[in-house]
């Protein structure tokens, strides 16, 4: 399979890489092949220009290949922190210049915009990791865990990718490494369970 895998987190020695790191690794193991974005090292602008909006605008070499490889994918796996329950902004401009019309999805015809889309992405599950100094408890009861309404909701079920698995690791903060080693594992184990060895 073919399975994209994104990653926003601007420092190389957090648990984020670690999980990115991993999932790759573990995919491959898979016999799966990996197109890969850090998305912080690879510099992605996320800010959206007015040209790009129309679903059949014209967009830069960059977003062309990161549109090709999300309509190609067959699996996705996201990568990211938990910044005021949301994805950090790099992510969020990634979201609007890749996850676009024509590409993740369409209106039907005689629908101008006001209904609901339908999706396009070939991928039929999206997994995403977090990583969180909020309690699970907390995250659930206080905010109503954002994140999950995000990108179960608001993204990938309206895309049409319709299997969706979510796993928070938290709290990072006081967290230690023997703790995030067994999390790397668990990571390991999801990535496997989620997508399997490849047999030919």
């Amino acid at each position: 399979m073919n399975i994209s895998v994104i990653l926003a987190h601007p420092n190389k020695d957090s648990f984020n890489h670690a999980i990115a790191g991993m999932t790759v690794e573990t995919l491959k193991y898979n016999g799966h092949a990996v197109y890969f974005h850090d998305l912080y090292q690879d510099r992605f602008d996320p800010l959206l220009p007015a040209s790009e909006i129309p679903s059949r605008a014209s967009v830069p070499a960059e977003i062309g290949k990161h549109c090709r490889e999300i309509a190609q994918a067959e699996g996705i796996i996201i990568v990211h922190p938990n910044w005021w329950g949301q994805p950090p902004a790099i992510l969020t401009g990634w979201v609007d210049r890749v996850i676009r019309p024509g590409v993740a999805y369409e209106f039907l015809e005689g629908d101008t915009g006001e209904g609901t889309p339908h999706g396009l992405l070939k991928a039929e599950t999206a997994l995403v990791f977090n990583t969180s100094n909020t309690e699970t408890e907390r995250e659930k009861n206080v905010f109503g865990d954002p994140l999950e309404t995000i990108w179960k909701n608001c993204i990938f079920d309206l895309c049409g990718v319709k299997n969706f698995h979510r796993r928070m690791f938290n709290i990072i903060v006081t967290s230690t490494e023997e703790q995030r080693k067994r999390w790397l594992q668990e990571v390991r184990r999801l990535v496997s369970q989620v997508f399997p060895k490849h047999v030919l």
